[in-house]
């Protein structure tokens, strides 16, 4: 039973194939405070850069048309078109900052993980529509986890606003009574200061929150000893299988082998550990080593020899030296010709002794 719980207990880190899987379902490391962290960096750019120019012409507009109130024409037709003019100079003062925005979320996602698009996140599932998970969620650590650091940033933020704030409770008191460009510069100053504060506490927060949402991820991908086994298993194919057709592959390679002892022209030996059959005929480049073998594959090429009637030479220093150095279906090395040469010049002066038989 111990090790039966041991082997499903979720203790290894998880293969490569794991984590991808986990990606293409959408299942990633993700902080919640870098996104956030990237939206209030787009909105002090868009506050610090834009919100000037983007003020000074809505208020240029709204001017104009407060001025001509009396001029404009009331008919549905004019009213259409005014309606169209304003709508087209609001998207054209406040298009670029709400572009910014946009490419800050994205990036805020993107630097986090890679895009990914699946349809695993909105496949409907009895779970999110489930009162009893729904409550579960609702309850479970990581929503209190959540409901804490919620709490925590509130607290964090209102601090700093009272810090920023109110070291500038008289100033605040003069921009009322101030001209209109005049507050909305002092206003935008103070809104920086404001931002940046919070900006510079949210860096911390964000990235110690992003260390702990990948370091989480990571842990749910573990995987047990079984799981890992069986990932091999798809990815590799049963060892025991494996091994079973890599045996017969070698049973049919020998069988093939000593097939072909029969054509050989001799055999070298040492005298039993190597074993190594060439062929050479006539108009051959080389000899061509037609089968080889140690110990026991070695005795059977040796019998199969004699049966044969294949003349078989005791040669160990030449043996060994073909056996290291020729595959099989291989022509022998330029630096063995010398050597074989003998030994098959040899057998060609023995067969002319009828009925001779080296042994």
């Amino acid at each position: 039973m111990a090790e039966e719980g041991d082997d499903t207990e979720k203790t290894e880190d998880p293969t490569q194939k794991r984590l991808m899987e986990a990606i293409e379902r959408g299942d990633v490391a993700k902080s919640q405070e870098v996104s956030t962290w990237f939206l209030m960096a787009g909105t002090a750019m868009v506050v610090a850069f834009f919100a000037p120019g983007a003020t000074r012409d809505l208020g240029a507009h709204l001017k104009w048309y407060l001025e001509h109130a009396d001029s404009i024409p009331a008919d549905s037709f004019a009213l259409k078109q005014l309606m169209w003019d304003a709508g087209v100079a609001l998207i054209a003062i406040t298009g670029v900052p709400f572009i910014l925005l946009f490419l800050m979320a994205v990036a805020g996602n993107a630097i986090q993980h890679t895009l990914i698009f699946t349809s695993e996140t909105i496949k409907p599932k009895l779970s999110k529509i489930s009162p009893l998970s729904g409550f579960k969620r609702l309850f479970s650590s990581e929503s209190l986890l959540n409901f804490a650091k919620g709490l925590i940033k509130i607290v964090v933020v209102s601090a700093l606003m009272v810090a920023v704030l109110w070291p500038q409770r008289d100033r605040a008191e003069t921009i009322i009574f101030a001209d209109v460009l005049v507050m909305l510069q002092e206003s935008q100053q103070l809104i920086l200061q404001l931002v940046g504060a919070i900006l510079a506490v949210m860096t911390i927060i964000a990235a110690g929150d992003y260390v702990w949402q990948r370091r989480k991820w990571f842990e749910k991908q573990k995987m047990s000893q079984r799981e890992i086994k069986e990932e091999y298993k798809q990815t590799e194919g049963d060892p025991q299988i494996k091994g079973k057709i890599r045996q017969l592959r070698m049973e049919r390679s020998r069988r093939r082998m000593m097939a072909a002892v029969p054509q050989a022209t001799v055999v070298v030996t040492n005298p039993t550990h190597y074993a190594v059959a060439l062929r050479y005929d006539e108009g051959m480049g080389a000899p061509q080593c037609v089968a080889k073998g140690t110990d026991a594959v070695a005795l059977k090429i040796r019998e199969v020899a004699k049966g044969a009637n294949v003349p078989v030479i005791e040669n160990p220093p030449l043996a060994r030296a073909l056996y290291a150095s020729v595959e099989i279906d291989q022509f022998i090395p330029e630096e063995h010709y010398k050597a074989v040469a003998e030994v098959i010049g040899f057998v060609y002066r023995m067969r002319k002794t009828k009925g001779w038989r080296a042994n």
